[in-house]
């Protein structure tokens, strides 16, 4: 969904000519003029060979394992411009916990939580409701919503090395920035579909922009704050960061909370894509000055 998006308004600025690297065999609706390299065994090589002759190399990957670090390290080590932000920032940004600490330092409001390893219980007077996710997880991955009461005798675990946190109530926002060393330029807050109950559930989708001007106002203040604490802490935010929140019912703000930060594209893309008057890609090249 995402390279489709990005083939498509990429396709729509005359002075991009664009690559889309993809798994062979997989099936890719592709505008006219956007060429397709199919990708056969190590995809970080394929990516790697790609950038060497690319002036600009934008990578759709996920924070989890590491794989968004490494695909940015590895372009950036043969010389290839990625935007993308510094590999500081990206390592905060990765870990759910270090997130919240770096903004919590920066007095920025967030869930209350703590850590806990793979195989440790959820505490018994930790208070419920509450969301438990993976530190490293993407897009919802593995995260659970857990009741205010489970089965009786039930132990609740952690399946990875998670956050677990105080469930915050109120309308789940997508703010996504475009940064560059000078500026961040913040796009219009989403209304994202509220975290379903699932062991798996897919969290973060998109759905429509946020029509309260007071309510899109506090969220693109949050994200500001939110992208510049990250800044200050660990370098460079350049290209697409996407800051995750909760706007609760209070119009002082102060039940809104700050959930996590995407140092990387998201599938808000496709929607932000859609209402722009200019090509996104062309603003994530210019952000990291690439040609």
């Amino acid at each position: 969904m995402m390279l489709e998006a990005l083939a498509a308004d990429a396709a729509g600025d005359p002075a991009i000519e664009a690559t889309v690297l993809l798994e062979a065999g997989r099936r890719l609706d592709l505008p006219a003029g956007v060429r397709l390299r199919e990708v056969v065994g190590d995809d970080a090589a394929t990516l790697v060979d790609a950038a060497g002759s690319a002036d600009c190399t934008l990578i759709v990957a996920p924070e989890t394992d590491g794989i968004l670090a490494d695909r940015v390290g590895r372009v950036r080590l043969v010389g290839g411009r990625v935007p993308a932000p510094s590999a500081e920032f990206l390592a905060i940004a990765a870990d759910k916990q270090a997130t919240i600490d770096c903004l919590a330092a920066a007095g920025l409001p967030v869930p209350a939580g703590r850590t806990l390893a793979a195989g440790e219980p959820v505490p018994e007077r930790f208070r419920l409701p509450a969301v438990l996710k993976a530190r490293d997880g993407a897009g919802g991955e593995g995260m659970r919503l857990l009741p205010t009461a489970g089965k009786p005798g039930e132990t609740m675990v952690a399946d990875v090395d998670s956050r677990l946190e105080a469930y915050a109530a109120g309308t789940p926002v997508g703010v996504s920035c475009i940064c560059s060393a000078a500026t961040t330029r913040v796009l219009p807050p989403l209304v994202q579909r509220p975290p379903e109950t699932t062991r798996h559930a897919f969290v973060g989708d998109p759905c429509e922009p946020l029509e309260n001007r007071a309510a899109a106002g506090r969220a693109r203040l949050l994200a500001e704050r939110a992208v510049a604490a990250l800044v200050r802490a660990a370098g460079p935010a350049v290209g697409w960061v996407g800051v995750d929140m909760i706007l609760g019912a209070r119009h002082d703000g102060r039940d809104d909370r700050v959930l996590e930060i995407n140092p990387r594209l998201t599938t808000s893309f496709v929607v932000q894509s859609r209402l722009a008057a200019r090509s996104l890609v062309r603003s994530l090249l210019d952000s990291t000055a690439c040609p």
